[in-house]
């Protein structure tokens, strides 16, 4: 566990900010005890939408392909991991030498066993770029929205820079709340049809590849990622007929026929497909496919005409833990 501290001043590069107030004050141990705190505790974000472009050399990212590389079974985690490590060194120089972990459930890990996400992140605590706490335990981590961490990033998850992903590039929310995940709310395998052929697949074809269960990095409505859209509807845009101002129902306004998407009877916990707890982290939706693609404009639920992982609102992004023994 991490010793208590008290909340840093968050800059876009975590704690460089900080330090120059320090050093202003002469105490270069505390400038290097602060940075090896930081260093030490960097153990979550979200893969930003331009780190993925940068990293896949495709301005529409992934898609539901993450081996970044490696090959034969498993690949698709191995890769992903790869993927978090990469991102964090980028960050801050040493951090990608950290065991780090995709929050990724598959039907396979190469040797013929499930993998759940939330079995392969350790038991915490994870904190963000700048030394805020996102959960102390899995406990914690297993609620639509982490329980006793830092309410600042508690409904607007931070990316690799410590930055609200929210609002990236501090010119405005956009919508991008659709993260990988392929888990239900309890963070196990939601389908075998809802990891992109466990991480390996990116063409598109749904009828092959499925549609991949994704979580929102913010929460569909309200808490610091709002709406996400506009429109004068409680839902963020999104009108429930009848509704008369009343906000929409746990499906997310999406009551059939939605085009292919009836909310569950199981409330997005066990396999099927559809809508579940649009605040949910870990499984909020079906997106549309496993293709790659990029739509960061509030125009609605994923269509399931499209076959993309981030028709819904998003880019493919997804969670990266560091794993603490």
């Amino acid at each position: 566990m991490s010793r208590a501290r008290g909340k840093r001043r968050p800059g876009v590069h975590g704690i460089a900010s900080a330090c120059v107030v320090v050093l202003g004050c002469g105490d270069n141990h505390r400038v290097v005890d602060a940075a090896n705190d930081a260093a030490a505790d960097f153990s979550f974000f979200v893969t930003s939408y331009t780190g993925l472009q940068r990293l896949s050399g495709n301005t529409s990212g992934f898609g539901g392909d993450l081996r970044f590389g490696e090959t034969g079974p498993g690949a698709g985690l191995r890769g992903a991991d790869k993927i978090c490590a990469a991102l964090a060194e980028t960050s801050m120089t040493g951090a990608g030498a950290k065991t780090w972990r995709a929050f990724l459930s598959a039907s396979d890990d190469g040797t013929g066993h499930q993998v759940d996400a939330i079995d392969r992140i350790g038991q915490g605590p994870w904190y963000d770029r700048v030394g805020r706490l996102l959960a102390p335990s899995v406990v914690d981590l297993l609620n639509a929205r982490p329980a006793n961490g830092d309410l600042t990033i508690r409904d607007d998850f931070p990316n690799e820079d410590g930055v609200p992903n929210h609002d990236p590039n501090g010119a405005g929310d956009v919508d991008n709340h659709d993260m990988l995940t392929g888990s239900n709310a309890f963070g196990r395998l939601y389908a075998a049809n809802a990891t992109c052929l466990d991480w390996t697949a990116a063409t598109g074809d749904v009828t092959t590849e499925g549609r991949p269960q994704v979580g929102h990095s913010w929460p569909r409505f309200g808490g610091g990622g709002g709406g996400g859209g506009g429109g004068g509807f409680p839902d963020g845009g999104l009108p429930f007929p009848g509704d008369g101002g009343v906000p929409p129902p746990r499906d997310g306004g999406f009551m059939p026929p939605d085009g292919g998407f009836p909310p569950p009877p199981d409330g997005g916990v066990g396999p099927g497909g559809g809508i579940g707890d649009v605040n949910d982290w870990k499984s909020a939706l079906t997106e549309s496919g496993c293709a790659p693609g990029v739509n960061l404009i509030e125009t609605g639920g994923p269509d399931p005409n499209a076959n993309t992982v981030g028709n819904g609102g998003g880019y493919g992004g997804f969670y990266c833990f560091g794993f603490k023994p």
